[in-house]
């Protein structure tokens, strides 16, 4: 097992293409750490570049206490498994697991019980002389973890290795990855642009947005309290209202109304306001009124837009709420969940 410190990292692509920029980061010794972002933030190339199949522009990268910035794959002692899996489509499973370790020049009878014993652990008995085309998907993801465990790498980088199954496969998936990594306590960097995927799998998440972090903290901090608009908008299932205001003496304005909080901000300073749904409550005596514009079901709970003087915002109530396009209610944020943003920076 291995930190990672990652120091000053930029890495450029021709045309001026700046896709990390000058980022520092450290993973902890045995951390599931996720880098999450949409498509484009540099998250891939960060990873790729820890595992050295990029080189950095400028900046150093340290694996436990080997500085491996300049250092070729194969030395760096990671594995990585990439969202297409990458099997060799000619090898059996037990060849396919089997290959880093032929690589390293391991005895045959040594590398196949080895890679059976691997593969027993990931329930691929039974499939050890089948070819990728004969698996599943699931069944190809466990084989391209079989062969990343095999060779007891300080670190594991993960590249999206959930986006090629189906949602079914994809939970399963996630709960059989999380057991693996805390049996095996090795440091994992995983990237995806899934933020529940992050949210239910990482220690921590470091959320990137343009080849620059915006915010790293764990999944409670970075949903809780997001420290940016951009972090606010990207995480959560359904939408944070985002809402403009304006800071009174008692309050901050929303359009004709007034939500009571205590910025600690000068009165006439614009802000905005941000409240997750799911700390909105319909209630009889809320501060926001307003008028029931659209209705979406989520399954186990509804999404209700509320038009509050020209602003809509997002509430979630009971699937068994009898609420209609049409209706007046009356909305009230949770204590403490009321989030204020100036400049797009949370200030409290």
């Amino acid at each position: 097992m291995a930190a990672i410190v990652i120091g000053e990292l930029t890495k450029l692509f021709p045309g001026g293409v700046r896709a990390v920029d000058a980022l520092d980061l450290t993973i902890a010794d045995g951390e599931f750490f996720a880098l999450l972002g949409p498509s484009g933030c540099g998250k891939t190339t960060l990873l790729r570049t820890i595992a050295g199949l990029e080189s950095p522009t400028s900046g150093t990268i340290r694996i436990g206490d080997r500085d491996v910035t300049s250092l070729s794959p194969g030395t760096r002692d990671v594995a990585m498994v990439f969202q297409d899996y990458a099997l060799f489509p000619h090898m059996t499973v037990e060849d396919n697991i089997a290959y880093p370790l032929k690589i390293r020049r391991q005895p045959r009878p040594a590398r196949t019980a080895h890679a059976r014993d691997v593969g027993a652990q990931l329930g691929l008995q039974g499939l050890m002389a089948r070819r990728p085309a004969e698996l599943s998907g699931g069944q190809q993801q466990r084989v391209a973890l079989a062969r990343a465990v095999a060779c007891h790498p300080s670190v594991f980088l993960f590249d999206e290795p959930l986006s090629n199954l189906d949602a079914r496969l994809r939970l399963e998936a996630r709960t059989f990855l999380k057991r693996l990594q805390r049996e095996l306590g090795v440091t994992t960097v995983f990237v995806t642009h899934d933020q529940a995927e992050a949210l239910a799998l990482a220690d921590r998440i470091a959320v990137m947005d343009a080849g620059r972090i915006r915010q790293v903290g764990t999944p409670r901090e970075v949903f809780g309290r997001p420290a940016n608009t951009f972090v606010a908008n990207f995480i959560g299932s359904t939408p944070m209202n985002l809402l403009p205001g304006v800071v009174t003496g008692t309050g901050v304005r929303l359009g004709d109304q007034e939500l009571p909080h205590q910025a600690a901000l000068d009165p006439g300073t614009e802000v905005v306001v941000g409240i997750r749904p799911e700390y909105l409550t319909v209630s009889d005596s809320g501060p926001l009124t307003g008028e029931v514009s659209i209705i979406e079901h989520l399954g186990t709970a509804l999404l209700v837009a509320v038009d509050v003087g020209g602003l809509l915002i997002g509430a979630t109530v009971a699937e068994d709420s009898t609420l209609e396009p049409g209706d007046t209610v009356r909305l009230a944020p949770m204590p403490g969940r009321v989030l204020i943003y100036r400049d797009g920076e949370l200030v409290s």
